[in-house]
């Protein structure tokens, strides 16, 4: 039986389609440790484009951060899944999480450690460093907060269910970005007073952001994931919704549309 030549040109588009992202491991050092972070692009256009980081849960580089790189690769961004811990590594166990991400909490060194990535970033070579951003979940929105607050050229962040960290009037001067806080309603990990305390810093320091809030919505709303995390490690709080994560990665693509056209 022949194969009709309509099904033969889908089968080669789609192969095109797989052809052009390019993903691959970027090597680097930053304080004495040696870190591994995850590049996605296309490689079927040679013009500078937007870029973005995309900073991970507090589990690490797992498949869901570097999932979300090669998502925003196919909507034309180059992204940078980055390694927090060192080695790439990841865990699904939330005691070696907490240690791993309690190393950075308050410290100047989660915003050294992203703007080491941000470098690896910009030194691609393929990107306009004039339109950069930096999303985060969870612990990752904290540490795009606090890039954004150490003075980094960033336009704009997202954070999605990620920890609040109030700018202070030194950061909020320092700061170049727009801010998208995306929130879920039941949070249990955010208290509302805890809420009120960043927006009075962002209102008080002039930042340009939006905070939005899904009702229904508890922790890790974005990872489909979440519950069987929750399931397999007894951790409470945490859940996926899907409406919730729809809707808030389209606000992104939204935002981006927004912070970075060209004038």
């Amino acid at each position: 039986m022949k194969t009709p030549a309509l099904l033969i040109t889908f089968s080669a588009l789609a192969l095109c389609a797989r052809a052009s992202l390019v993903t691959r491991t970027v090597a680097y050092e930053q304080g004495g440790v040696k870190l591994e972070s995850y590049l996605a692009y296309d490689d079927q256009t040679t013009a500078l484009r937007p870029g973005v980081l995309v900073v991970p849960e507090w589990w690490g580089l797992n498949d869901y951060a570097k999932g979300r790189a090669r998502q925003l690769a196919q909507l034309g961004y180059v992204a940078l899944a980055v390694d927090m811990y060192g080695g790439g590594q990841a865990t699904t166990d939330p005691k070696k999480a907490g240690e791993l991400s309690g190393q950075f909490y308050g410290k100047p060194l989660m915003a050294e450690r992203a703007q080491a990535a941000l470098d690896q970033l910009l030194q691609t070579g393929l990107v306009d460093d004039k339109r950069v951003a930096a999303i985060g979940f969870c612990f990752g929105g904290a540490v795009s907060q606090a890039l954004a607050y150490s003075g980094a050229p960033l336009v704009g962040i997202v954070s999605f269910h990620g920890s609040l960290v109030p700018a202070s009037p030194e950061t909020a001067a320092k700061n170049r970005a727009r801010f998208l806080i995306c929130h879920g309603a039941l949070d249990p990990f955010t208290k509302p007073e805890a809420i009120a305390a960043f927006k009075q810093s962002l209102d008080d320091g002039k930042i340009d952001y939006q905070f939005v809030t899904y009702s229904g919505a508890v922790h890790a709303f974005t990872n489909p994931d979440a519950d069987a995390i929750a399931a397999a490690t007894g951790l409470k709080g945490i859940g996926y919704n899907e409406a919730a994560a729809r809707r808030s990665w389209q606000l992104m693509q939204q935002f981006f549309g927004e912070i970075f056209a060209t004038k």
